[in-house]
C-alpha cells in the first residue's frame, strides 16, 4: 500500500503521484457503494497491481474542497484576469475572490498580459490592485517578459490552483513555466470578448515546491451555494468595516447608522467594492428557491 496524490482524472481512470513515481489507478467497487468519488487533489492509499498501474482502496479526508471544477486539498487559489483580450473587470475579480472565500480560501490575484495595455491602462490596472494589496490580497501584475519561474516561486508551497475566465492566459503561464508541458491555447472569441474554452479537464503538474492545476476556463459562474447572510464576510474590507454597524445583522444596504455605508460616502471604502457586492447580494436575494 503506497500513498499518493491524485493529479488526474479521466474516464475513470485516475493518475496518482507517489513520490514522483506515477500510477494509473481505477476505484474499488466500494467507492461507488459509498457513493465517494475521488476527485483530483486527493490524498489516497493504493495497492499497486503493476509498476505503473493499481487500485485506490482509501480516500483520505479533504481539507477543502472546490465543486466546480471538482479539486480538493488546495493549499492557493490564484485568481487569474488579464488586463485585455478579455479586458480586465474588477467586477469579475470580486466575484472570483468571493467563490474563492466561500470555500474558505484566501485568493491570490495575478493580473497577466501587462504588455498588452496601454499606458492609461497598465496605471488604472495597478490603482485597482493597490487597493486590493490594502486590504490583504497578494496582488501581481505580468507580461511576458516577467520571469515566470520567479512568480511561481512567490507562492505559498503545496497545492496551487489557477482560476479565472477562459482567455486570460492560464495555459500559457504554464508553458511558459514548464515549456515540455505543450498545453493548447486558443484565441480569444472576438464576439464574446472572452477566450474559447481549451482547458477540458483538471490536472496537476509539478511546481518547484508543490504542484499547480490548470483549471477549465470559466463563461458564468454559480453563486448557488452562496446565502445572503454570507456574502458580507467574503467582501473582507466590509465584514471588517461591518463590524462597527449599529445592527449587528446589518446587511449594509438599507439599514440605518451603517458603518460601510458611511465609509462609502467618505471615500474610505471604494465605490466599486460597495456597488459590487449590492449587485451580487441583490442577484442572491431575488434567486428562484429551487425544490
Amino acid at each position: 500500500m503506497k500513498t499518493g496524490r491524485i493529479i488526474r482524472s479521466l474516464s475513470g481512470v485516475y493518475r496518482v503521484d507517489v513520490e514522483g513515481e506515477i500510477y494509473d489507478a481505477k476505484a474499488r467497487g466500494l467507492f461507488r457503494k459509498k457513493q465517494i468519488s475521488p476527485i483530483v487533489g486527493d490524498i489516497v492509499d493504493i495497492d499497486i497491481e503493476t509498476h505503473s498501474s493499481g487500485y485506490i482502496q482509501h480516500v483520505h479526508p479533504r481539507k477543502n474542497e472546490l465543486k466546480r471544477p471538482p479539486v480538493s486539498n488546495i493549499d492557493l487559489l490564484i485568481v487569474v484576469m488579464s488586463a485585455v483580450s478579455p479586458n480586465f473587470s474588477s467586477q469579475l475579480l470580486d466575484r472570483f475572490l468571493v467563490i474563492g472565500h466561500s470555500y474558505g480560501l484566501h485568493p491570490n490575484i495575478l493580473i497577466t498580459k501587462k504588455d498588452l495595455a496601454s499606458k492609461d491602462e497598465q496605471i488604472k490596472i495597478q490603482a485597482t490592485l493597490d487597493y486590493y494589496e490594502k486590504i490583504g490580497y497578494q496582488t501581481q501584475f505580468i507580461g511576458k517578459d516577467d520571469d515566470v519561474k520567479r512568480v511561481f516561486k512567490d507562492w505559498a508551497p503545496g497545492l496551487a490552483v489557477l482560476s479565472g475566465q477562459s482567455g486570460v492566459g492560464k495555459s500559457t503561464l504554464l508553458n511558459r513555466y514548464a515549456p515540455d508541458l505543450a498545453l493548447a491555447t486558443n484565441e480569444i472569441s472576438q464576439s464574446l470578448n472572452r477566450g474559447k474554452h481549451t482547458t477540458r479537464h483538471v490536472e496537476l503538474y509539478k511546481r518547484e515546491n508543490g504542484h499547480i492545476a490548470d483549471t477549465p476556463g470559466f463563461s458564468a459562474l454559480d453563486f448557488e451555494h452562496i446565502e445572503k447572510e454570507e456574502l458580507r464576510d467574503y467582501f473582507i474590507d466590509i465584514a471588517q468595516l461591518g463590524e462597527l454597524c449599529k445592527f449587528r445583522n446589518c446587511y449594509h444596504i438599507n439599514e440605518p447608522k451603517c458603518h460601510v455605508k458611511e465609509k462609502v460616502a467618505q471615500n474610505e471604502l471604494p465605490e466599486f467594492r460597495y456597488q459590487h457586492y449590492v449587485q451580487l447580494f441583490n442577484e442572491i436575494s431575488n434567486r428562484k428557491v429551487r425544490y
